[in-house]
């Protein structure tokens, strides 16, 4: 592929080698939650940007920052494979307002840059906000965990409204969203464990709560809630998130929790049948009658399974009384 140029920077292979900024004012972006741009003194809106398809062709081309989009491609996008007449006329006219809007009286320098059929946003010259979220998680991949979690938490601070939040209607910006939306609750999951890890128990439950409330059905933001509350030493609520996640699954997939959920689940009942006298009465009670149902079949009425039966009515009774008597407790209470 022959090289094509930016202004007088030399681009190789479609890639920008480099981008002479001259005196061209940088400018800044917030892309996550609604659309806004600083440049100095200045800021700019989604209203205030131009047209919507002036600040679409922004957007699209803030998701592929350093990497020129083709006009062809820019048109695709655009208008859905069902462009007006003259078409390339009509994107080129939607540029030139975008430039007016980015960089007045920099039309060469600023920005917004023209390659060989082609237009690209100079990363020297763009501060963005989803930029920077990707470099601090990326930062946290390479770091301990005592480094890595103020990079963690940095990160999702940035990422507290959905992406493209002025962009609703098109096929692109909800690609985008669904993307960095995930990006973002493994982002939450990982900022749990590492809490977690560093006995941040409180910013730990925290941050798998917003993981769980971002993908509900996400079954490791449910077992990462589950083992958080259970390090926090909230056993209860952990058994009652996973009840939640266990009805969740079943009435939205038709599936069960996987192993580590119900290793985590079997473990909070432990913990909270030692911490409870009382209830580790009930539970005994409970399991004894279960197994006593599991093992008598079903049409069993022999003389000798009804003699079997009385020699053990004495526990069965105790039984009944220790779970009627925690029932009745437990109905008057409030």
């Amino acid at each position: 592929m022959g090289n094509a140029r930016i202004g007088g920077c030399e681009m190789q292979g479609g890639c920008v080698e480099q981008l002479t900024a001259g005196h061209a004012t940088p400018i800044s972006v917030q892309m996550i939650g609604n659309l806004e741009v600083r440049r100095g003194e200045t800021v700019l809106t989604s209203t205030t940007l131009g047209s919507p398809k002036a600040r679409q062709i922004f957007e699209i081309l803030l998701l592929r920052l350093g990497s020129p989009v083709s006009k062809g491609e820019l048109i695709e996008l655009l208008w859905g494979g069902r462009p007006p007449g003259k078409a390339q006329a009509t994107l080129e006219s939607y540029v030139s307002l975008l430039r007016r809007s980015l960089q007045p009286g920099d039309a060469k320098t600023g920005p917004l840059r023209t390659a060989t059929g082609s237009y690209v946003l100079d990363p020297d010259l763009v501060e963005v906000d989803l930029v920077r979220f990707n470099q601090l998680v990326a930062q946290a991949d390479e770091s301990a965990p005592a480094e890595a979690y103020p990079l963690l938490a940095q990160a999702l601070k940035l990422a507290s409204a959905p992406l493209l939040g002025d962009e609703l209607a098109t096929e692109w910006a909800d690609e985008a969203r669904v993307h960095h939306a995930s990006l973002v609750t493994s982002v939450q999951i990982r900022a749990a464990e590492t809490a977690e890890h560093l006995g941040r128990t409180q910013d730990a439950v925290h941050w798998a709560e917003q993981a769980v409330a971002s993908e509900p059905l996400n079954e490791r933001a449910w077992s990462t809630l589950v083992t958080t509350l259970e390090s926090a030493g909230r056993y209860a609520e952990g058994l009652q998130a996973y009840d939640k996640c266990r009805r969740l699954l079943d009435r939205e997939l038709g599936c069960t929790p996987g192993p580590t959920l119900r290793d985590a689940h079997a473990r909070l009942l432990q913990k909270t049948v030692e911490d409870d006298g009382e209830l580790s009465e009930v539970l005994a009670a409970l399991l004894y009658l279960n197994d006593r149902m599991r093992a008598q079949p079903a049409h069993q009425n022999t003389r000798a399974s009804t003699k079997r039966a009385q020699g053990s009515s004495s526990y069965t009774n105790t039984a009944g009384r220790v779970i009627s008597a925690f029932l009745n407790k437990a109905l008057t209470v409030g």
